[in-house]
């Protein structure tokens, strides 16, 4: 859902009007709206750029395989032969493209071999090939956590991101947006991956209540009925969308919604003193401080969707309004 974003659009705007330097990771709790924005930024890039837009979460990542796949979309198969052919092909589709173009025996190579600096090797001559023809890429990497784990000779993620690093502060050929729901995975890779000086955060947060209660009175619900849907649910706007198709019974999907989640967190955390010892802290506070320690019981409950870790503010907060509630409630049962 797109709506009220433009600060952060125009911001996204004039980061690309400069010169290609660090690679940009956009982050923020789940459904906050961060692929919404990215595509809404895509359709309002100048006429001479051209977007290649990576969606990790379209198929299941768990091989070099299907990492491949994903990089060089289906849609582009066995159409090209050639890089020139590749090119073109790219300036025919609207300037805008889920996957590189490459030619058939090139990616039967790349796939045999199982090196990825052949393919990330072939992606930067076609950057430079676009950039010859009077265009301006622009690559945006949508949930790149997926493959955090995954190994093609050592580490594929470390790899990857050496890579994105040339492409942005070595030789300035393309702007690089990281899309993440997974702060920690950002904490780790930017600690890990040494890239300090060589990236920056952007944050794509839940609707402050100002935005929240404008959209939703203009979904025509009465004041009573956003009061509602505000204190379940905060800014987020998945639920804010989904308010109104519920208009009939809005009362009881609250609710309903809320035991749901009050009895998922119950389920992750019967039993395990450490898990409930953390939120704990949530239990008179919206927000906790972060001071970049990381460990076990944290990463499963940002991993389940439960808590969110801020690194650009330094706070440790629930996914959203629903998960601080049923926190609340689902610690008023254990003892």
């Amino acid at each position: 859902m797109f709506f009220d974003r433009e600060r952060e659009l125009g911001k996204l705007l004039r980061l690309v009007s400069a010169e290609p330097n660090l690679i940009t990771f956009v982050y923020g709790p789940i459904n906050s709206g961060k692929t919404a924005l990215m595509t809404e930024f895509v359709r309002k890039l100048p006429a001479n750029h051209v977007a290649f837009y990576i969606n990790l979460r379209r198929t299941p990542v768990a091989s070099y395989g299907d990492f491949v796949d994903v990089l060089f979309s289906v849609e582009f198969r066995n159409r090209v032969k050639t890089i020139g052919e590749a090119v073109s092909l790219i300036l025919s589709t609207g300037r805008e493209a889920f996957g590189f173009p490459v030619p058939t025996e090139l990616l039967e190579r790349i796939t045999r071999e199982k090196k990825p600096k052949n393919a990330f090797a072939y992606i930067a001559t076609l950057m430079e090939e676009v950039r010859k023809a009077g265009e301006k890429p622009v690559l945006i990497l949508d949930e790149l956590q997926v493959i955090g784990d995954l190994k093609v000779n050592g580490s594929l993620i470390y790899e990857l991101f050496n890579f994105l690093i040339h492409l942005t502060k070595e030789t300035h050929l393309t702007h690089v947006f990281v899309v993440t729901s997974d702060s920690l995975f950002i904490e780790r890779v930017y600690s890990e991956a040494m890239l300090q000086g060589r990236a920056d955060y952007f944050l794509v947060d839940d609707f402050d209540r100002e935005t929240a209660l404008e959209f939703l009175k203009n979904q025509g619900l009465s004041d009573g009925e956003v009061e509602l849907v505000w204190n379940h649910f905060g800014g987020k706007p998945v639920y804010l969308a989904e308010a109104p198709k519920h208009r009939d019974e809005l009362e009881e999907w609250c609710e309903r919604t809320l035991r749901l989640r009050v009895q998922s967190i119950n389920a992750l955390v019967y039993g395990r003193k450490n898990m409930i010892s953390l939120l704990k802290e949530f239990r008179d506070r919206d927000e906790v401080p972060f001071d970049g320690r990381v460990n076990k019981t944290l990463k499963e409950l940002v991993k389940a969707n439960v808590l969110f870790v801020d690194p650009l503010n330094g706070v440790v907060k629930p996914q959203g309004r629903l998960e601080l509630l049923a926190i609340r409630k689902a610690l008023e049962v254990i003892r």
